[in-house]
């Protein structure tokens, strides 16, 4: 594939994949703005994000079996065009019809995910493919936020929210026409794999997506109640849109900067930093009182969490040379959206400080599970190096 054509798959890939993240990018900006138009209990606003990813489950683990049979751009029209019609149609009902259309959100927002990291995957240079759709999706996803609490939240509640975010999608899919067909990148192979052969991978490999997993279930549930947390603070709708506006460009700079520097940090440093500088993030949450300090706890803590994640998803990867891994990455995302905001929904309703610690003690979990296992590996090889993420 000549350079310039490579580009363009790059960027219609990391758009696809910006329409799979927005339901997640967006979570604490939809839940609170459902929270205040029907009235939602916390546990129930838990029970809505959980639903969500149950469908966004449901999607991984069919686009790993299906991803390389169907017509990629057809798919990118159809998801794209599935997500827009469920977010207008929840845009118009009550509170009591919202749980099934968010799984189907989820579904079509799954699909488009793993379209853009199977994409990515056959990339050259996967390092540079992956940092740039981080960079483009958090970065579309920083306009996205800084627009929703001010513009649309503030004046039309849910019900614009939903209405913006499908006219984004809709946009978003004209990048199907740039994407490849299936046979351009597929393996042949892979169109013929079985359901069995799918799943079968290294289990060094199934280890690192279960740290991801715990790791994922902590900080997910904090981030689907971030917002209520500046909510509580007494935080205007403005400077929410600025706290999440501010954070996805930050994620964005994150996925940059490892980009460039990951492959020259050591094994062990990867998941030390990443603990580090969650646990600054959480203290500064901790003790904030008022937008500064909550301001910079969530950026800081962003930071973290997006470094944790890309180490991670690199990790999996490098763990198994046949590269299917890579698909079952959103699947263990997915289940720690389904468990993180449920479990969060309940621990909050003693306040904030036990969800703290629940990302506190999620985000050690990696730092000492890949101590383990590189020990482990060491005794037969030597574990490949999971900092190029």
């Amino acid at each position: 594939m000549r350079g310039h054509k490579t580009l363009y798959v790059m960027l219609a890939a990391s758009f696809a994949s910006t329409i799979g993240g927005l339901p997640f990018n967006t979570l604490p900006v939809l839940l609170g703005s459902l929270a205040d138009t029907f009235g939602f209990s916390t546990e129930h606003l838990g029970a809505l994000g959980s639903a969500c990813f149950a469908g966004y489950l449901f999607g991984t683990l069919l686009s790993v079996v299906c991803m390389d049979r169907l017509n990629w751009r057809w798919l990118t029209l159809g998801c794209a065009g599935g997500a827009a019609f469920v977010l207008l149609v929840s845009s118009q009902m009550p509170g009591k019809a919202q749980l099934p259309l968010w799984v189907l959100l989820g579904f079509f927002s799954a699909l488009m995910t793993c379209l853009g990291l199977r994409i990515m995957a056959e990339m050259a240079d996967k390092e540079r493919a992956l940092g740039l759709r981080q960079g483009i999706e958090l970065a579309l996803v920083a306009v996205v936020l800084f627009s929703l609490p001010s513009l649309m939240i503030a004046r039309f509640q849910y019900s614009g929210a939903a209405l913006f975010l499908a006219a984004i999608i809709l946009v978003l899919s004209a990048s199907a026409f740039v994407l490849p067909q299936r046979s351009d990148l597929a393996k042949p192979a892979a169109t013929n794999q079985s359901l069995a052969a799918s799943f079968r991978l290294p289990p060094a490999a199934y280890t690192a997506l279960i740290l991801f997993f715990l790791f994922g279930t902590g900080q997910i549930g904090l981030w689907a109640f971030l917002e209520r947390f500046g909510n509580a603070l007494a935080l205007q709708p403005t400077e929410l849109g600025i706290v999440f506006a501010v954070l996805k460009l930050l994620g964005g700079a994150a996925a940059l900067v490892l980009a460039l520097a990951g492959t020259r940090l050591s094994l062990g440093k990867p998941y030390l930093l990443t603990f580090v500088t969650i646990s600054v993030g959480l203290l500064l949450l901790g003790k904030a009182e008022g937008f500064l300090p909550y301001a910079f706890g969530a950026w800081i803590w962003e930071v973290g969490f997006t470094w944790g994640c890309i180490f991670q998803t690199a990790a999996v990867a490098r763990l198994d040379p046949s590269g299917r891994s890579i698909m079952l990455i959103p699947a263990a995302f997915a289940l720690s959206s389904i468990a993180g905001p449920m479990l969060a929904g309940k621990l909050i309703g003693e306040g904030f400080s036990p969800l703290l610690w629940l990302a506190l003690g999620c985000a050690v979990i990696p730092l000492i599970g890949f101590s383990l296992l590189k020990r482990r590996r060491t005794t037969t090889k030597q574990l490949p190096s999971t900092a190029a993420a």
